[in-house]
């Protein structure tokens, strides 16, 4: 056992009760574009899973933190991370392949979720109830809000700063405890929260961390009856498995979207829609839940609208992450960019076309735009999770949005129209957790609530709304 001091700082093994566990049972972390080992972390067993999750049962039990110190505690975390931007942004460089520029923003957005959370730990409260009926007379009731207890938090590899600070900073905000299992391809970034936490005054045991393979450490995870309530971002595979595992406890699920984005043709500003459509369907190469994929162009523009995504297409520059001018990094692996170039081999065989890019070198795959491409194929009925985008052409409104709800995902969709009675039918009409109006499906403010329909997920995330969903509301009656 060390502390935090004296870890040696090329390896992590697990976070529990304030202090770093070793294991002898490691995984490495690679650097997704020179694809060098850069370090290894643990690869946890069901005890030091067990271990981790009875040290938050027992720190919930004992222990208590009121909303001054969540507060301070969220603030100096901010603080910290500010100071330390460059080495983090760096970090997220070597283990995710994010693009430096990128990776500074991510930075910025995860102090602003600090930030968030740290102000929504004083608003926590809950409502008055009137007893209107006849009996109740001499009744006064109203509602309180209470952590539910122990959370696991099991987080994805595309955004590992900001949305595994999604899930604990409001975790902690709400007076929970947390059990931690970062994504396994990005786990030093987590582990540097861990510390950073830590350092700003969090007591141990609040945020335990257990790093390890997801079939295992985190099936250990869901397997504890003592964890109250799951928080988890991935596909939606994995979430039906956590839904199906966790019975009548919590939980939260941001799960994926193939984002459907229209452009009617009285949209206000055709470029800045193509920039738009264009950029944010390729930036993190394509690797967020809503980069926009399906982009619906009504056919009087239409032909403008591919030339014009051509050249912006054109512009960007792909490779080396490190390079501040580098629009387009390495996927998280070359074997998920091998998929990612088998399903645009596969719909150019069904007959779409590729009018820029389509081509893999290691783990980057070109930026990808295809036309003639049809609802079946995978490129467009599934989240394709890679720089790669499709545009197609409709008549009637009415028609692309039936195209776009045609989907089991429904996330968030982007909307370009300067008609305001169609922007309000769209927020009606169109089945999804965000309808996005003059930007892109790839909007998100941190604060907002974020979360989908379908299979897209259940729940919110935002720190106001994740508090909601990390605390239950219990009932007080006084009978005056």
């Amino acid at each position: 056992m060390s502390t935090i001091e004296n870890r040696k700082s090329n390896f992590y093994g697990h976070f529990i009760n304030g202090q770093w566990i070793s294991d002898h049972n490691t995984i490495p972390v690679y650097n997704k574009y020179t694809r060098e080992e850069i370090s290894q972390v643990g690869n946890a067993s069901r005890k030091v899973v067990s271990d981790a999750i009875t040290n938050a049962f027992e720190t919930f039990q004992t222990k208590k933190l009121d909303m001054n110190q969540r507060y301070e505690i969220l603030m100096r975390a901010a603080e910290i991370a500010k100071e330390r931007k460059e080495e983090l942004a760096s970090l997220l460089v070597q283990e995710v392949g994010k693009v430096l520029k990128d990776a500074r923003g991510e930075i910025d957005r995860g102090i602003q979720t600090l930030i968030a959370s740290a102000e929504e730990a004083k608003r926590i409260a809950g409502t008055g109830v009137p007893l209107g009926q006849p009996g109740n007379e001499n009744k006064m009731a109203f509602t309180i809000r209470v952590p539910v207890g122990v959370i696991g938090a099991i987080t994805p590899f595309n955004f590992p700063f900001n949305l595994t600070l999604h899930k604990v900073a409001p975790a902690l905000a709400a007076g929970n405890t947390v059990v931690l299992k970062p994504a396994e391809a990005t786990p030093l970034i987590a582990c540097k929260i861990a510390d950073i936490l830590a350092k700003a005054g969090l007591p141990a045991g609040f945020l335990n961390v257990v790093n390890g393979a997801g079939r295992e450490a985190g099936q250990f995870l869901l397997e504890d009856e003592r964890v109250a309530m799951y928080t988890f971002t991935g596909s939606p595979g994995v979430g039906r498995q956590i839904k199906s595992s966790t019975g009548i406890r919590k939980v939260t699920l941001e799960l994926g979207n193939n984002s459907p984005n229209i452009i009617h043709k009285d949209v206000p500003d055709l470029d800045k829609a193509v920039e738009l459509c264009v950029t944010r369907g390729y930036s993190n190469a394509g690797q967020a839940c809503i980069s926009v994929q399906r982009i619906y162009v009504h056919r009087d523009i239409y032909q403008s609208f591919v030339e014009k995504a051509e050249k912006v297409a054109a512009s960007l520059k792909v490779g080396d992450p490190t390079d501040s001018a580098t629009d387009i990094g390495p996927m998280i692996s070359e074997k998920e960019a091998k998929r990612a170039e088998e399903w645009i081999h596969e719909a150019v065989r069904q007959g779409a076309k590729v009018v820029y890019g389509g081509k893999r070198h290691d783990a980057i795959i070109e930026p990808t735009i295809l036309v003639d491409v049809t609802a079946e194929m995978k490129v467009v009925c599934q989240e394709v999770f890679a720089p790669v985008i499709n545009i197609i052409p409709f008549d009637d409104i009415k028609r692309a949005f039936e195209q776009a709800n045609d989907s089991t995902f429904g996330l968030q969709v982007g909307l370009f129209t300067s008609d305001l009675h169609l922007a309000m039918r769209a927020a009606q009409d169109l089945h999804f957790g965000g309808v996005i109006i003059n930007d892109v499906s790839t909007y998100r403010a941190d604060v907002m609530p974020y979360g989908g329909v379908k299979d897209s997920g259940v729940g919110k995330e935002g720190p106001h709304y994740a508090i909601q969903e990390m605390t239950d509301e219990k009932l007080v009656v006084i009978n005056l």
